[in-house]
């Protein structure tokens, strides 16, 4: 008997991609529009809104929404939802702009990705939003800066898709959350552990999986191909590195790795049941949280992404939480351990922070086979020896 899967987030998989006569239609009504030119990150919103990534959103947020996220992580109807999904203008931009009216939303070079149905224009707090979404207002930190640098007035509407951004690279990889449910209903999966990642797969990422892999059916390996920091490891560099891991280390018919091509907004402890909402969306049931998800800097606490989840009723949300501390090589247990299993002094643990990484790696030095796989050492020398620092 067939699985029917985990329900989306509100139930029903959200679709926005416009096809046949009704694209037809819209691309006619698009042409004579007002424009807004949409950037890479507006962009990934649009699409992953058309394809029910984000259900249940079926355009960017209006400001009762907005309003009940920030205030209470919760959409205005009660469904747990935890970052804003907005499009951002600048005054003048808007003011060309009529509620009730359509908008036709293009990339930079003018090509026309899709159609807003603009409902309403409303006006928001910067400052505001940042202390409640990202928990500091500090302009170092990148979710703020990047907020600081987009327009005041919020457009909201149901939007439609109809031309899909151009993907040339990882076009294996690009699946919606319709292709990854059928291909865990095809492979006869209940239960699908996910794994949100920006950066390479190293041996303490690997141990978790395999320790959720004990439990689960399938592991579901989900990159993020969006905008991240620019001293964050390249994105070809990375699927590299998983591409060679799966080749070697993982048992193939259990594992699918797919790319997501959402921004990064590094809020830590939301961004978390937001990454857990997500992958609901494709089909998870289970979402692995390690230590300081999401996290930049010091902002946050190292477990305060895992506190979050007790504000949500686990029906409400979903999605099963598996809360992994920090994993690490332990010289005296010989092998991968946490603080939940090793009894050892720091003084036996090789951790190396990603600061380390980087240096190590410009310096022309090696990365210890304890710490990663040397086929992924050997990708991660060559991309950084190759292009100075990357």
């Amino acid at each position: 008997m067939k699985h029917a899967g985990i329900p989306p987030h509100g139930g029903r998989l959200v679709n926005r991609l416009s096809h046949g006569a009704e694209r037809d239609a819209e691309e006619h009504i698009a042409r004579t529009a007002p424009r807004i030119v949409l950037d890479a990150w507006a962009i990934s919103d649009l699409e992953l809104i058309a394809v029910g990534a984000f259900s249940p959103l079926e355009g960017f947020m209006g400001k009762d929404d907005y309003e009940s996220v920030l205030e209470r992580k919760r959409l205005a109807n009660g469904l747990p939802w935890t970052i804003p999904i907005t499009l951002a203008v600048t005054r003048s931009e808007a003011e060309k702009l009529g509620e009730g009216e359509p908008v036709a939303l293009t990339d930079a070079g003018g090509r026309v990705l899709g159609v807003l149905y603009l409902e309403q224009k409303y006006r928001v707090e910067k400052e505001r939003e940042a202390r409640l979404v990202f928990a500091t207002t500090d302009p170092t930190h990148p979710g703020v800066r990047r907020l600081s640098e987009t327009g005041e007035i919020y457009l909201a509407g149901k939007i439609s898709v109809l031309h899909r951004p151009e993907h040339r690279e990882y076009q294996a990889y690009w699946l919606d959350p319709a292709d990854t449910r059928r291909i865990f209903q095809q492979k006869g999966w209940r239960t699908i552990v996910g794994f949100q990642t920006r950066n390479p797969v190293h041996r303490a990422h690997e141990y978790i999986q395999k320790c959720a892999l004990e439990i689960a059916d399938g592991l579901f390996l989900h990159p993020l191909v969006g905008e991240t920091k620019s001293d964050d490891i390249p994105t070809a560099v990375r699927m590299r590195c998983y591409e060679v891991l799966l080749q070697y280390y993982y048992p193939r018919d259990r594992v699918v790795l797919g790319v997501y091509p959402a921004a990064m907004r590094y809020a830590g402890p939301r961004e978390a049941i937001f990454h857990a909402i997500v992958r609901k969306n494709y089909g998870c049931t289970h979402f692995i949280v390690g230590r300081d998800h999401a996290g930049v800097g010091n902002y946050y606490g190292s477990f305060e992404a895992h506190r979050i989840f007790d504000e949500f009723d686990p029906e409400e949300l979903g999605i099963t939480p598996l809360l992994f501390d920090n994993a690490f090589y332990c010289r005296r247990c010989g092998g991968m351990a946490s603080a939940k299993t090793c009894p050892h002094e720091k003084s036996e643990h090789l951790i190396l922070s990603g600061t380390e990484v980087r240096r190590r790696l410009r310096a022309g030095e090696p990365l210890p086979p304890e710490f990663t796989r040397p086929e992924v050492a050997e990708i991660l020398a060559a991309a950084f020896g190759g292009e100075g620092g990357g």
